[in-house]
Formats: C-alpha cells, structure tokens, sequence
C-alpha cells in the first residue's frame, strides 16, 4: 500500500477522555473547534493560516466566544483532526484509507493555494495523482471510501478519477499488467492439468485477460455498475469477459444464487439482478447462468422490462439449455408445479430469432450483413429434443392441461428431429399419469408424433403399450412394414381401405367396414385386443418359419392358434403386415421368456431425453403371453 508522510514535527495531540482533544504545549489555547461530538482545544494562528474557511468562521463568532462548530464537515472528528496536525506541521500519514476522507476535508477548510504555498489540497493532489491512481489495489480501496464520503468524494472529482483509473487499467494490453491481482488459481491452463513447461523449461505465465473480475467484485453495486459501463464505453474489452465478470460478481454477491436460493435484503438483490440483466452483452454468458437469473428475477419480482429483456437473451442461445435449467419452479398459489407459460415465452424467442435472421433476397449486401446470423438446423435439432425432454419431466404433474403440453409441442413441430422417439416418451409418460383424460385429447396428443420416425425399440414398445389407441398401434406396425420392405427390395402390399384410412392422409370413406367406427380406432386397446394382436404376431412369425404354415395354425402346424383372434374385431387386425424386425423381437423375446411383458406402470423407451441413446425398458406388471 502506498503512503506519504506530510510535517516533520512531534505529535503534540493529547486526548482527555472520548470527546475532548488538545494541544499539550506551553502556549495556551485561545479556540475550541467543535467537530460533532469531539470538541478540540486549539491555536487560531496555525489554523487561521492554512484554512479560509476557519479565518470566515472565526471573524463572525461573538468576541465574549471562543467556540466555533463545524458538524457537516465530511470524514468527521478524524479527518479534521489530520487537517488541524498538517497546520501545526506535525507529522500525518496519508494512506488508501484516509487519503480521500483528507481530501474532502481540506476542501470544506478551503485550504488551497491562494491561502498557503503547498497547502494541503495540493498535498493530497499530488499524492492521488502519483501515487493512488497509479496502483491497482490502492485504487480499489480508494474507490470504496468514497460512498461514505458523497457528494463531497464527487466534487472533488476523486469518484470520477477512480473510476476512469480502474477501467483504463482493466482494458490495457495484459501484457502491461506488472501489478498484483486477485485471480482464482483454478482456472489458469497449469491447475487443469495442462502442461506449464516446453522441453523442460518453464513458460512464462500470462497474464489472463479476466485478471481484474475478481478484485472489483467488493465493490458496491452502484460503483461497480459505474466501472463497467465505463469499461464497456471504451470497447477495448471482448463480451466473454465481461460476462464473466457480471457472472462472479452475481455469484458473490447474490447470496445462494447458485443453489437457486436467493437470501438477503430483497431490494438491494432485486436491484443487482436487474442491473446485472441490463449490462450483461449478448451471448456473453452461458445459458445456464441466464436461466438462474430468470429463476432469481421471477423470485426476487424484477420488473417486466428486466424479465423481457432477459427472455429475449435466452431465447437466442435456447440450444445451450438442458431440461433442468428449465425446470422453474411455479409460486405456490398455482395449480401447476413448474412455469411453463415462461419456457412458451422462451421458445417464442428462439423461433422469432430464427425467422426475424432469415433475409429477404431482395435486400442489398450492406443490410444482410448486419442481420443475425440464421439459426442453423443443429440448433433446431438440439432445442426440439430439448422440449421433449421438458414434456416429459413437466408431464408427471398430475395438474398440467393437455393444452400447455400440446402447445409446446406443436411451437418446434417445425424442427426437424432425426428421431421422435423423445416425444414418443413424453407423449407416453403424459398418458400414463392422466389416465382419465378423453379420447379427442389423447388423439390429439398422438398426432403430434410422426410414427415413421420411432426407432425399433420404440416401436417394439408402442405396438405393446395400452395407453396408446390402437390406431396409432396399426401406424406403427404398419410404417415398420414399409421400412423393412424398403430395405428389402420387396414392394409394399396392398391395404384394405379400413387399414389405410388409419394411416397419414388416408380416407374414412365408404370403403371402411361399416362395423369399425371412428371410435373404435381412437379408442385404447383392450387386454383382449393386445392379445389378438400378439397371437396375429405369432402366426405371421410361424408362417415364416415354417415355410407356409397356414396363418392360423400353432407352431406344430396346429389350426387351433387362430382362435385367440376371433377376439378381436375382423375390421382391426384384417390386412395388418407386421414388420419382420419387430415380429423377430417380439418371438424371440417369447421364445426366451415363455411371455412378452409390458405394463401400465412401465416407462417408455429410456428415461434420459436422449432417446437414440436408451434402451427401452420392459414394463413390471404382466400381459397375457402370446398363446
């Protein structure tokens, strides 16, 4: 820390008790100065020298009184008590601490020039000037006395100066940087493993640009608002510092912001996150540090401007987001357990960024290049699984309405995804936890999902499951049976008109069986009817095996197999081409285990968003084997 040593003399000050202060020489005091509660005995002459204001004070007092008050005077008892020692020529210390307190107490004194030749303005000036503002922790300090020193601190310009110090140093080349600095040790190459030396010889470490985010992190919230700006004015400094430096700062500040637990003074909390939302530059920051502050906004109830402007900062980089930062909590009063209304607003943004980038061919050159970039399909990809892994957290709420969970799905029905076996999962974990929801709406819901895009697994766990209605079930076998065609050269068989009017684009139309009615395709299979099903499996798999096996007979070549099927309406199974992937699977897994199993209680395909990546599980509770 830097100092200066002004006067020369002893220290001649004497204290009697808290309040009382003297001058312990042989000339008698002719003033009492009152200063707040402290009152000092002193000399008229030393000070009269050095202070017009005193010299002012002392003209007007009544001449029976030799008592003058001064309580406004900023830095109080022990500022003035330094004032008075530098007019006796005793010896004082500036410091970090005192110096700014000094300053503006020699201000309110008046003691310029025009009274003494180096007096103690110009004193503390020069002290500020070659010393203070040239270092880096001293600055710090400095800069944090002054709030307890206002306006005062700011007449004088020492606020201003500090401030300008601070951010020149922060944005100068990091090769300059010869002072000491706070920095997190972890997060330099040599603590995370990286090699610190070249043939043996150790590199010289730099400097990293970040070096001056975590000293500025004891300031106050409207000084370190003031250095930033004042860093981001000069342009000097990338967007990823800056945001790295808004991010410690928050995080030190905000208290249990990283456990999403905001304690604290709420309005002094509330203030830092809306600052921090205002000065934070665009795609600075990750997601994931956006979506803690949207929770701790929404807690803390920022204000709608703060909130919109912060929505629009996620939206544009959603594809970093991962279902947990999503997950936020509702206020207790409302039925449903998460804000989805929110991620609704989120995922708005993303789709507006998309189209607002995409530009129109006829505008000229100069205005294309200023417009966003377009968003590219990866990004697409990454938020539509990020919305089905949503779904299917938010759809174990027991309150969540078919709309919401609708809604969102059909805002990235858009985005192409290789796969929908995520909303596949979501769709079934939906169902499974609202049993009692209608027909229209568990249609509904199933026609948000493209059956041709299940993988097998996925498809081996949707032909079994109950929740679905067996018009989906028919789909998924029959876009299995397209697949395998496909891949084996064989031509895809003809429908009956009751299979094809299931199908995307079909026609209900006179063609259909008059028995199988609407309802009856919307509606969820019964046990019989799976186990029809599974019999028509059976048989198809036989027929295969055994070279022609009429469809109706048992694995001996017995007829009796086909009776199971008469259980099931003629209309639903009549024409169904099963996919050999999937009849293989479903014998196989007969043959090792005597039965299929699947459940009510069972999870669809995988329990993680990846779907690709997840096997699908068996359900616990049993079905009828196939007979």
């Amino acid at each position: 820390m830097k100092f200066m040593k002004l006067g020369s003399k002893p220290d001649f000050f004497q204290t009697d008790g808290d309040n009382i202060r003297y001058v312990a020489t042989e000339l008698a005091t002719d003033v009492a100065v009152n200063v707040g509660d402290v009152k000092f005995y002193l000399h008229k002459f030393p000070l009269l020298s050095k202070s017009a204001r005193l010299q002012k004070l002392v003209a007007t007092t009544n001449e029976n009184s030799d008592e003058i008050h001064i309580h406004d005077i900023p830095g109080g008892p022990a500022a003035f008590e330094i004032c008075a020692k530098f007019c006796y020529g005793m010896t004082v210390t500036l410091n970090a601490y005192n110096v700014v307190a000094t300053r503006c107490a020699a201000e309110y004194l008046e003691m310029y020039e025009t009274i003494d030749k180096g007096n103690l303005v110009y004193k503390v000036e020069v002290f500020l000037n070659s010393s203070i503002f040239r270092s880096w922790k001293d600055l710090i300090i400095v800069l944090q006395t002054t709030r307890s020193l206002l306006p005062w601190s700011e007449e004088v310009k020492v606020v201003s100066h500090c401030l300008d110090s601070i951010a020149s140093k922060a944005t100068i080349d990091t090769s300059k940087v010869e002072w000491s600095y706070t920095y997190n040790h972890k997060k330099l190459p040599s603590n995370n493993g990286d090699d610190s030396h070249w043939n043996g010889v150790a590199k010289q470490q730099m400097v990293p640009k970040d070096w001056w985010v975590e000293d500025l992190c004891g300031l106050q919230l409207d000084l370190y608002k003031r250095v930033i700006t004042i860093i981001k004015t000069k342009g000097r400094m990338s967007g990823d510092v800056i945001g790295e430096a808004l991010k410690a700062y928050t995080t030190r500040r905000l208290s249990g912001f990283s456990k999403g637990m905001i304690q604290g003074d709420v309005l002094k909390n509330k203030s830092l996150v809306e600052t921090v939302i205002h000065l934070l530059p665009a795609g600075s920051v990750p997601c994931s540090f956006l979506l803690k502050l949207l929770k701790a906004a929404r807690l803390l109830e920022c204000g709608e401007v703060e909130i919109c402007e912060l929505i629009r900062k996620i939206g544009q980089q959603l594809d970093e987001a991962t279902v947990s930062d999503l997950l936020i909590q509702a206020p207790t009063d409302e039925a449903i357990k998460y804000e989805v209304d929110i991620v609704q607003s989120l995922i708005e943004e993303f789709v507006t960024h998309d189209r607002s980038a995409q530009t129109d061919p006829s505008m000229e050159s100069e205005f294309q290049e200023i417009r966003s970039p377009r968003l590219s399909d990866s990004s697409k990809v990454k938020v539509a699984k990020l919305v089905d892994g949503y779904l299917t957290e938010i759809s174990r709420d027991p309150n969540l309405p078919v709309s919401k969970f609708v809604h969102l799905a059909e805002m990235v029905s858009s985005f192409s995804r290789p796969t929908h076996d995520g909303l596949y999962r979501a769709i079934d974990m939906y169902l499974k936890e609202h049993p009692g929801i209608s027909k229209g709406e568990r249609k509904r819901m199933c026609k948000l999902m493209d059956c041709r895009k299940l993988s097998v697994d996925a498809c081996m766990h949707a032909v079994q499951n109950e929740r679905l209605p067996l018009r989906v079930v028919v789909q998924v076998l029959f876009f299995e049976q397209i697949r395998a065609s496909a891949s084996g050269g064989n031509s895809t068989p003809d429908l009956q008109g009751s299979i094809r009017a299931l199908l995307p684009g079909g026609s209900h139309g006179s063609s259909r069986s008059t028995t199988n009615t609407e309802d009856d395709w919307d509606a969820v299979p019964t046990a019989e009817e799976i186990k029809g099903l599974k019999c028509k499996i059976s048989t198809l798999r036989l027929g295969e095996v055994n070279g022609g096996v009429g469809v109706g007979s048992d694995r001996n070549g017995n007829p009796g197999a086909s009776k199971n099927l008469d259980k099931v309406p003629s209309g639903k199974v009549k024409g169904m081409f099963m996919s050999r992937k999937i009849f293989s699977k479903l014998w196989s897994s007969k043959e090792r285990s005597g039965e299929i199993s699947s459940s009510n209680t069972s999870e669809s395909p995988g329990s993680s968003s990846n779907a690709e990546e997840t096997k699908f599980t068996r359900s616990r509770s049993r079905r009828n084997s196939v007979s």
